[in-house]
């Protein structure tokens, strides 16, 4: 039974620093990315550009040295640059009411429904090619990553016909990959990048069920996910044979291996069966060991066996993105107060720390402990693959523009999910933010308005707005730190859930508080670190800028040297005190060997950084 229930994209929009800070991306690299890398935006990929027999890979700015074998892979990258990008994209627009960009997105859409065939194919290859495959392709991966945003259009502005345009285009994958009588997925023993990407096409059936309640998309995604698991796959962590398998240790790229929990999800979901519910639960806890004290799981890219380490494991901001909307995925099905906190220590720790606070770019890759942001993970060589991942950037052209379409995603993919439904009567606040939700609520419209700077305080005032009074259940997670609960409200709680449940006035509100206390916690290697509230603190390292590749716009790849060497370590019984947004706290200069006073600050202010101690 599935506990929560999604809102349309939409029925939730940002206010208070978070606005602000959509309204800078849109300003910077979110909103500019089609000027920076023109070529890769507008390549006409799904219409005069559909890739034919012999079609060659284009350049595409990139240095390839730090990936796999395999020329194949190239062909289908610009579909998931510019439709991951036009997702993001669109989902901002929307949210900040941008009249212009909103006009921008309606030809966009308007020219992707141009390209549809009279039997509803909406894809990337011309007709000699499509769903005939025995090697790597991006057939599913392209699809996923167009119509995801285009279903999120459709859920903005009720369009029907993007609606029933995105459904005859599923209906065309339904009929070329019969139900349980093809494999999509076999595609020969080489790399196949492209086509395990190709899993998260249940990411668009699972919302035609949504839509619907209809089963042949749960059974169309269940379908899919035993082909996957069945096939020869390079990104294979996911297959169920492997999960289940004791020995086995999470090895893949990370990006794959976080996306694909969602198709795990949904297969369960599908099935009912107790095998895969297993699966689930054994796949989770290995994502939780190969993932930081920030949220940061194993990225770098390949997790290769490894338990996450502050210094010598880094994630990529794709895998934040994947992961974080996986845990959406999961939170809606069970209902978890656990996973909410997962979801904000993501978002407000390793994905807010791998933005650069100065300039609108963010980091390909970034690691917990952060000494440098030189192209190489804090100044290693000698890897076999050239490093140039640990900078900041507006596009990474140099290695892929994946990342920094994926950073446009999820600010409006956390803000989706900040509002669930358990019924009719019953709204819970499942992650913690500033925002505005319009909703219908007993029939008539309902408006609650979440004014607060949270994280960075932990005082919430939500303003209700309704036609009339009404009685309804308001239910609000309590994470996982709170000391105590402050309210004039009666309230119980169910499962890390405050609920408060009485008559509404037409205008009403309900003002809440969390007491916080600094956390000197430890990670799995041994080492201190410190929380207060929802944030994860660090020490920052004073560093010199280095400007790189210039774009268009005045836009530049940026990196950072440290100013000092000194790293700190922990003494025991020093005490921590939380004054004005900082952790003060006694810290040993490892090249002094003295105890110094030190000021912690968030790691989302942060560029070069101690975390660990």
């Amino acid at each position: 039974m599935e506990k929560l229930t999604f809102l349309p994209f939409g029925s939730i929009k940002p206010i208070g620093w978070l606005k602000k800070q959509m309204q800078k991306d849109i300003d910077g690299f979110v909103g500019n990315l089609d000027k920076i890398v023109p070529e890769l935006i507008n390549d006409p990929i799904y219409g005069t550009g559909r890739l034919q027999k012999h079609s060659k890979a284009k350049d595409l700015g990139n240095l390839k040295a730090g990936d796999p074998e395999g020329n194949e892979q190239y062909k289908w990258w610009n579909s998931e640059t510019q439709s991951n990008w036009w997702d993001g994209y669109l989902r901002n627009i929307f949210l900040l009411g941008d009249k212009d960009g909103i006009e921008k997105v309606k030809k966009y859409v308007e020219a992707i429904l141009k390209t549809q065939d009279e039997d509803g194919y909406i894809g990337i290859y011309g007709k000699e090619l499509r769903y005939r495959f025995n090697s790597e392709n991006g057939e599913l991966w392209s699809k996923a990553s167009l119509y995801r945003g285009l279903l999120a259009y459709y859920e903005y502005t009720k369009d029907k016909e993007v609606l029933t345009a995105v459904k005859r285009a599923v209906e065309n994958v339904m009929l070329n990959y019969p139900v349980n009588n093809s494999s999509p997925f076999s595609s020969g023993t080489s790399f196949n990048g492209g086509v395990s990407h190709g899993l998260t096409f249940t990411d668009v059936l699972e919302r035609f069920y949504f839509y619907t309640k209809n089963q042949k998309y749960r059974d169309y995604a269940l379908f899919l996910y035993n082909d996957f698991s069945n096939t020869c796959q390079s990104e294979a962590d996911a297959q169920l044979k492997n999960i289940l398998n004791p020995e086995y240790k999470l090895q893949s790229h990370g990006v794959h291996t976080y996306e694909h929990i969602r198709a795990l999800i949904i297969a369960k979901y599908a099935s009912q069966s107790a095998e895969l519910s297993r699966a689930l639960d054994i796949y989770l806890e290995r994502i939780k060991n190969a993932t930081t004290i920030s949220g940061g799981a194993i990225g770098d890219e390949w997790i290769a066996e490894r338990n996450a380490d502050a210094t010598h494991t880094g994630y990529e901001y794709c895998s934040l993105q994947e992961l974080l909307d996986s845990y959406n995925l999961l939170l809606q099905k069970t209902g978890n107060a656990a996973i909410g906190d997962k979801i904000e220590n993501i978002f407000y720790n390793a994905a807010q720390g791998s933005r650069n606070p100065i300039h609108s770019c963010i980091a390909y890759l970034k690691t917990d402990n952060s000494f440098e942001m030189s192209g190489t993970k804090n100044g290693e060589t000698g890897t076999h693959r050239k490093q140039t991942r640990y900078k900041y950037s507006p596009a990474h052209q140099d290695i892929a523009v994946c990342c920094n379409p994926n950073a446009g995603r999820i600010t409006p993919y956390f803000i989706q999910n900040s509002w669930m439904k358990e019924n009719e009567h019953t709204l819970v606040a499942t992650l913690l933010m500033p925002n505005v939700l319009k909703t219908q609520m007993n029939g008539s419209k309902l408006k609650i308005e979440n004014k607060t700077r949270y994280p960075y305080q932990n005082d919430f005032s939500f303003k209700i707005s309704q036609t009339k009074s009404s009685k309804f259940t308001l239910k609000i997670r309590k994470p996982d730190w709170v000391k105590t609960v402050k309210t004039d409200e009666i309230f119980k709680i169910e499962d890390d859930f405050i609920v408060i449940e009485r008559e509404f006035a037409a205008n009403d509100s309900v003002s809440i508080s969390f007491d916080a206390e600094v956390k000197i916690n430890k990670d799995n290697a041994g080492k201190h670190y410190f929380t207060y509230g929802a944030l994860l603190f660090a020490l920052p390292i004073k560093a010199r800028e280095i400007k790189g590749k210039n774009y268009t716009l005045n836009f530049s790849d940026v990196m950072y040297e440290p100013l000092s060497a000194a790293k700190y370590s922990f003494k025991k019984n020093q005490t921590a005190k939380y004054k004005n947004g900082r952790i003060e706290i006694k810290l040993i200069n490892g090249k002094t060997h003295s105890l110094e006073k030190t000021a912690l600050i968030p790691v989302g202010k942060t560029i070069l950084r101690q975390a660990t101690f």
